[in-house]
């Protein structure tokens, strides 16, 4: 193509440019995208080996797709970044509201403007971001929203009501040659849903009986959690059966792939007052947290338990260590053990209890807490390497740390107490106050989980003795 873009549809076909379907255009790029080694979905953690390549197969088989997934699985994240297959911009008849291809115009516009005008009609040209369409479905949605209706002020101006010209269109033939997705598919009521089949299948739409084809040129994706199947509403059997590939996506497998998305979407503020660290194992509590609380039978996992979960919570650790370090003028901060029942409020409202009684999730919470950082310490050490230290606390060792405690009275402690240091060092605590006061206090914990030690409550202080 010229460098100068064409302005005409006789420039565009001087130039040689050829109009190709969308789908056609999404498996030219993702052919070019995967032969140049490219990334295909940036931002997307933990699905390169099962959703991605399933993906993959839909859009080189041309075919449209149904993510099914439960809350929180980066479905339409994954959607989203279908845009990425489209090409940086395509030329369409100026004006147009359906983005018409200018060598093959649908609407009536646009018909009467090449029969004035021939090839010297205009043409503009449509970035990709703007050729993607979104609807999230719920129990109102009309036929008007997808498809389009007669607009009375079109039929006040004049015109009759057979006249193609009165309809306004909806989302879908707005998103003519673009990617149109359809959020909570199965929210739509059912006679709606009946609505998309010539979408699907035929790719026109019809609208109050008007006699008018849209051919349309489209790819059609839609989300969907399997828990609507059965509770708010479902996908009609024929309408699923238009869809060429049904993908089902799922939670990060792997405590690395979850800490990966945490530090990814974190919010983050550049204060320049306080350097926060959080240590791995801090991290693995986190995630693990979540982890286990996909695995709790206290828990619906129909509805399911979202990475948000962890990110919210990943958020609010940190926030309290900056906390923390505010009242205690400390400029270097980390996260610690005695943060974690702040996450609390973070994992609230985020879970669905299979009893229903609201009054049991904190003690649900406070469960999944205990058991994420017991199971974080057994991965890292064996009890009987501290036999040496529950010696010293069988001998009447005691020791007290609390949130207002500053770092520098931790290390004086590990410095005092002989097998603490060692821990530590283990835990690649490094010198800084901060993160050896996190390493002990974890140490600590880990022990009374495993029922080595006791742990008492005394006027907002913790005391672990035997």
């Amino acid at each position: 193509m010229n460098m100068k873009k064409p302005r005409s549809i006789r420039e565009l076909s001087a130039a040689g440019y050829r109009v190709l379907s969308v789908k056609e255009e999404m498996r030219k790029n993702l052919i070019g995208m995967i032969t140049r080694g490219e990334q295909l979905f940036p931002g997307i953690i933990g699905f390169d080996d099962t959703v991605v390549p399933q993906v993959e197969n839909a859009i080189l088989s041309g075919q449209d797709i149904i993510l099914l997934g439960e809350r929180g699985q980066a479905k339409t994240r994954m959607i989203r970044s279908l845009v990425r297959f489209l090409d940086e911009e395509v030329p369409a008849i100026a004006g147009c509201e359906i983005n018409d291809n200018p060598y093959k115009p649908i609407c009536k516009k646009c018909r009467g403007k090449i029969a004035k005008k021939g090839d010297r009609a205009e043409i503009s040209w449509i970035p990709r971001e703007q050729r993607y369409g979104e609807k999230l479905a719920t129990p109102d949605t009309t036929i008007a929203d997808i498809i389009g209706e007669v607009d009375p002020i079109r039929v006040a101006e004049g015109r009759y009501l057979s006249d193609e010209l009165t309809m306004h269109y909806g989302l879908v033939p707005r998103t003519n040659r673009g990617i149109f997705c359809i959020n909570e598919l199965p929210d739509m009521a059912e006679k709606i849903q009946v609505g998309l089949f010539n979408i699907l299948e035929e790719r026109d739409v019809q609208i109050r009986g008007y006699k008018v084809r849209l051919p349309l040129d489209m790819c059609i994706v839609a989300s969907a959690n399997p828990e609507d199947y059965t509770n708010r509403g479902r996908i009609i059997t024929p309408l699923r059966d238009r869809y060429g590939s049904q993908i089902r996506t799922h939670y990060p497998r792997t405590l690395e792939d979850e800490i990966e998305i945490m530090e990814m979407e974190k919010t983050t503020f550049d204060d320049g007052l306080h350097q926060t660290m959080v240590p791995q194992f801090i991290k693995e509590i986190v995630a693990e947290i979540t982890r286990q609380a996909r695995g709790s039978s206290d828990i619906s996992q129909r509805s399911g338990v979202s990475v948000r979960v962890s990110i919210s919570n990943y958020e609010n650790i940190l926030s309290n260590a900056i906390r923390r370090g505010i009242r205690l003028d400390e400029k270097e901060v980390a996260a610690r053990i005695c943060d974690l029942p702040l996450l609390i409020a973070s994992t609230k409202g985020k879970i669905e209890l299979e009893s229903g009684e609201e009054e049991m999730e904190e003690q649900v919470i406070e469960r999944l807490i205990r058991n994420a950082v017991q199971a974080t310490f057994n991965r890292y050490f064996n009890v009987h390497d501290f036999d040496g230290l529950l010696e010293r606390f069988k001998n009447g060792l005691r020791v007290e740390v609390s949130e207002s405690m500053s770092s520098e009275d931790y290390v004086r402690l590990a410095n005092e107490v002989e097998g603490l240091s060692e821990a530590m060092a283990r835990l690649e605590a490094g010198e800084k106050p901060a993160t050896m006061a996190s390493a002990l206090e974890f140490v600590l914990e880990g022990l009374h989980l495993n029922k080595r030690l006791n742990k008492e409550r005394v006027a907002g202080k913790i005391h672990y003795q035997v």
